[in-house]
């Protein structure tokens, strides 16, 4: 539950869940997330979830911190639809010319690469949150043994549709971008769709990722229409 909620300035206030990060905590913010976003409270701007905190930011010409703060206080959290939570699954190619830290991560874990993916691939994976670029999801929790720090020294240029593991977690850049994350293969879903202006994510907080193994002949053939 909210331990505290305090002003982020003049014009934006944040929902303090705890310092841990787990998925138990991270659902708690989902459900505000998803409660307050479905009521369309004039006067909200924008909704920000993160592991353990929640970001509402507001127009100070309709709402105020003290009318928000009441909201937050008396919202129902048993009324939540968890239909909104979708499972989804995810192709992706590990063939050398996508694995581009398979290497590293073997020497690293002082794993086969093999064990590698025969871990990653048995895991269900949890949305904690979207950003850093527009839709990347944070999938938790990496078994153990697949947990490391990112690149020592990071990419000008991460391939769009790249998987990544850090830590505990797993993304998929949604563009190209800049990047230190260990890349072990790419999916050719599109991840992120501009041009849905309603949901352009595939993926939202909340939702559970499975990944499915596909050939590089698959990949080069892909066609979302019939995946």
């Amino acid at each position: 539950m909210i331990k505290n909620i305090s002003n982020l300035g003049d014009a934006a206030l944040y929902c303090d869940f705890g310092d841990e990060v787990n998925k138990d905590i991270n659902s708690q913010v989902i459900k505000y997330f998803r409660s307050l976003k479905g009521r369309n409270i004039e006067g909200i701007i924008n909704l920000t979830p993160s592991y353990n905190k929640l970001i509402i930011s507001f127009d100070l010409n309709k709402i105020n911190f003290k009318g928000i703060k009441k909201l937050i206080e008396n919202e129902n959290m048993n009324e939540i639809d968890e239909n909104f939570v979708k499972k989804i699954e995810i192709p992706i190619c590990c063939e050398d010319t996508f694995a581009l830290d398979i290497k590293r991560l073997e020497s690293k874990l002082s794993l086969k690469k093999e064990k590698i993916y025969e871990s990653f691939f048995e895991k269900e994976y949890f949305c904690y949150m979207t950003g850093f670029i527009a839709g990347m999801p944070f999938l938790g929790d990496l078994e153990k043994n697949l947990r490391l720090n990112r690149l020592d020294t990071p990419r000008v240029k991460v391939p769009k549709g790249s998987i990544g593991l850090t830590e505990q977690f797993a993304n998929i850049y949604t563009y190209e971008s800049p990047g230190g994350w260990n890349i072990i293969g790419n999916t050719p879903l599109k991840i992120f769709d501009s041009s849905k202006e309603k949901n352009p994510n595939l993926i939202n907080p909340g939702d559970t990722v499975k990944f499915k193994k596909i050939s590089l002949e698959e990949y080069g053939n892909f066609n979302e229409q019939l995946f």
